[in-house]
């Protein structure tokens, strides 16, 4: 069983272009998408699962995505 803080979440994600995205992930990869004033991101729900949590800055906006 995993003690408190276990899991361990993404603090600093790092992305990459969508062209590189479609190389990497098959197209029926089930994402969360957040768009904040222009800036559009892709959260990858499989890795979701094994982290639970991102925290991120979307346009100096602090976000938490989260399943």
């Amino acid at each position: 069983m995993l003690g408190f803080d276990g899991i361990r979440s993404i603090e600093d994600p790092r992305f990459v272009p969508s062209d590189a995205a479609d190389e990497n992930y098959g197209p029926d990869e089930l994402i969360l998408g957040v768009e904040i004033e222009g800036d559009a991101r892709a959260y990858s729900v499989p890795l979701l699962s094994r982290h639970e949590i991102v925290n991120d800055i979307v346009r100096g906006i602090p976000i938490a995505v989260t399943l």
